[in-house]
Parts: C-alpha cells; structure tokens; sequence
C-alpha cells in the first residue's frame, strides 16, 4: 500500500548573521565568552580556515530557524557575505553554554550533502490511544544532496496513515522533488511503522516469568506443608489426649452415712 507523505515545500532562505574578524585564541577566548560572543571557524572550498566570533544570543534565535540545513549569509565586517552551513555546535555539557561554532563555506553552485530531520505529524492512530500498538520511529533523519538553494528544512511524515500491525512508512514513499533532491538513505529504510504495545518477545518473556513464579510458590507452598504421615500421627494422638480426658469420671461418688433414727 502506498501511504502519502508530506514534505516541507519551504526552500530554506539564506538567513543573515552577523560576524566579527577574531584575532583571540586559545584560553583567551573565554573573555570573548563572557562578552556575550562565541568563537567560531569558517573552513571549506579549499580556503584556509578563518576565526569569527558571532553574538551568542543572535547565533541561537539563527540555530533555532536553520538547523543543519539552512544557508546562512555570514556577513564577516563591512563587506564580506559569505554562504555558509552550521556544521557543529559545541556546546558545555554542565551549564550548556555555547563554546564553539564550525561554518562550513559553500559553493552556491555544487551540491551538498545534509541530513534532513524527519518530523511525524497527524493524528495519532485510535489503536494507539486505546494502548494496543505503537507507532515506531526507527529513522530520525534522512540524507540528501542538493544545491545549497535547494536544500529543504525537514520531511513530516503523516502517522495518521497506519491502519494495522506492521504498516510503514519508508524513504522511497517521501514525496520529495527528485529532481533537484537526491534521497541518500537506501529507499526500503523503514522511517515509521505500527508495531504492538507488547511484541511478541516481550509477551513471551513475561509469560515465562509468570511460570517461573508459580513454580517458586508452588515449591514454598510444598515445603511449608506436613508430611501425611506426620499429619496422621499428630491427628491420632490428639485424638486419644482428648478421649482420655473425656473418659475419666466427671465427679467422685460419695458415700453417705446413714441416718440415725
């Protein structure tokens, strides 16, 4: 079955960010830090690699609208454009300030290659709500190559169109313009799929588990009870105790002497 897809028809537009010629390196760069600048490098096409520093609060709000895959016009000084993908963000790990940006310098006119984030969209299946499946994503991104103008922000994928158990999604039924996109990530790539709440395995597992208890409270209960033998014996003589003291007389007769007249 062919399930329709979608794909985000916005060409991503070169975003402006503005850029400073930086002359510090090494530890010194952490005074630019506390500036409220980043250090950053420009490398690609051939050229020597070139030191910037951007704005941190100007880069962040451009991060957040171009991701990977957006062309950037990094503007270096008064007179200086130059077009450019993020390709690596550093960030430190305890208070996720940023450290680091690397720039990758492109040639409007060769392509490139990025990965594109693949954002599930729709309504979300009824056998879903009611607990019964899930809806699996196995791929988070797809590869392409494309002229940097070319190049898209992301692929949705509409969950709404899995029915049943095992019904996917996978690359080659992307709707994508071919011919300006070449799809990298081999076409039968599984992107998402309807699988059970509990898979087989796991029904399995859990099925063993509950035998393996019973077995274990069945053994417990085993040793816990008497013996029949034991149980026979303690029986009898209880018995007997009980006999024993019901047979002796309730009370002693007395013999009376007898009235004188």
């Amino acid at each position: 079955m062919w399930y329709i897809t979608q794909v985000s028809k916005k060409i991503m537009e070169r975003i402006p960010l503005k850029a400073l010629e930086r002359t510090i390196v090494g530890k010194k760069v952490s005074h630019l830090r506390k500036a409220g600048f980043t250090p950053g490098h420009v490398y690609g096409q051939g050229k020597e690699v070139e030191n910037v520093s951007v704005n941190s609060k100007e880069f962040a709000k451009v991060l957040r609208q171009a991701g990977e895959t957006g062309v950037l016009n990094l503007r270096v000084g008064e007179d200086r454009a130059i077009p450019v993908l993020i390709r690596g963000v550093q960030h430190n790990p305890n208070t996720g300030q940023l450290l680091n940006i690397d720039f990758f310098k492109v040639d409007l006119t060769e392509k490139v290659q990025v990965a594109v984030p693949v954002v599930i969209i729709g309504e979300l299946p009824e056998s879903v709500r009611l607990g019964e499946t899930v809806v699996l994503q196995p791929v988070s991104e797809v590869q392409i190559e494309a002229l940097p103008d070319d190049l898209i922000d992301k692929l949705e994928v509409d969950q709404a169109t899995l029915k049943q158990i095992d019904d996917a999604v996978t690359v080659d039924q992307l709707v994508i313009d071919r011919e300006k996109i070449t799809v990298l990530t081999p076409g039968e790539e599984v992107i998402i799929k309807m699988a059970p709440a509990i898979t087989e395995e796991m029904k399995k597992l859990m099925e063993e588990q509950e035998a393996e208890a019973a077995a274990a409270a069945e053994a417990v209960a085993a040793e816990e009870a008497p013996a029949e033998g034991e149980a026979t014996a303690e029986g009898e003589e209880s018995a007997e105790a009980v006999e024993g003291e019901t047979s002796e007389p309730a009370s002693e007769t007395v013999e009376s002497e007898p009235v004188k007249e």
